[in-house]
């Protein structure tokens, strides 16, 4: 099996685990994303060296105003706890998505997160808030298209790996490995034109319940895989 550089974790069902705590469900988002640490932790032991977790998608704006601010409040304290912890342990930080929809200061956040962790090249946490995989496809084509336009790009030069460096995930290799809690078996549009050949794997417990067992289970299970590529 191809060796796992890439983690990508869809952390599903906060709000199924408050529901059945009879929490609110921003106990659930705060509950599961203790886990982070885990999954760190289970990466420097596994030497996986870039992890992404899915935070906050581009249709989660639907969701109730109070349940939005409280996720966004939940990001702002996880960006205080952590940037001190990741600069400690030498992990670079990288914001996936859209920037224009967030508020200003927990911009500036992200912003002086990924600034202060840039130079570290081992150990890579991505972070995909405010993201959506068709929305990421559109503003890669229009970047692209202006290029082009303005004669910085020739059409015949375009390929994939061209079109990969207007990508959020510029400079990161494509998921080996994607794992979604809670029982739902589909990505739900994360990362689609970089997972074409990332395996998959989804189990019914939710985000907050998941274990340091269950991700080494997954993680042994996917070097017992056998695959052949392009044959």
């Amino acid at each position: 099996m191809h060796e796992l550089r890439h983690l990508v974790v869809i952390p599903d069902g906060d709000r199924r685990w408050a529901k059945e705590h009879n929490l609110p469900p921003w106990e659930g988002h705060r509950r599961g994303a203790e886990n982070i640490r885990t999954l760190i932790e289970v990466c420097k032991e596994k030497k996986i060296h870039y992890l992404t977790m899915w935070g906050f998608s581009t249709e989660n704006w639907s969701r109730s105003v109070e349940e939005v601010e409280q996720l966004m409040n939940l990001f702002r304290n996880q960006i205080k706890t952590q940037q001190g912890e990741f600069i400690k342990n030498e992990v670079r930080f990288r914001h996936l998505g859209r920037k224009d929809r967030l508020a200003p200061d927990l911009l500036e956040m992200l912003t002086k997160f990924e600034e202060d962790t840039a130079h570290f090249t081992e150990w890579n946490y991505q972070a995909a808030l405010d993201y959506g995989g068709q929305d990421e496809i559109i503003r890669a084509v229009k970047k692209l298209s202006e290029d082009v336009k303005a004669g910085k790009v020739m059409s015949e030069q375009i390929d994939v790996s061209l079109f990969e460096s207007y990508l959020d995930t510029k400079g990161i290799p494509n998921p080996d490995l994607i794992i979604r809690t809670s029982g739902e078996r589909r990505i739900s549009g994360l990362l689609p034109f970089q997972s074409t050949y990332a395996e998959l794997e989804f189990i019914h417990g939710n985000f907050p319940d998941l274990t340091k067992e269950k991700i080494l289970e997954i993680i042994d299970g996917y070097y017992e895989r056998h695959r052949t590529f392009g044959k």
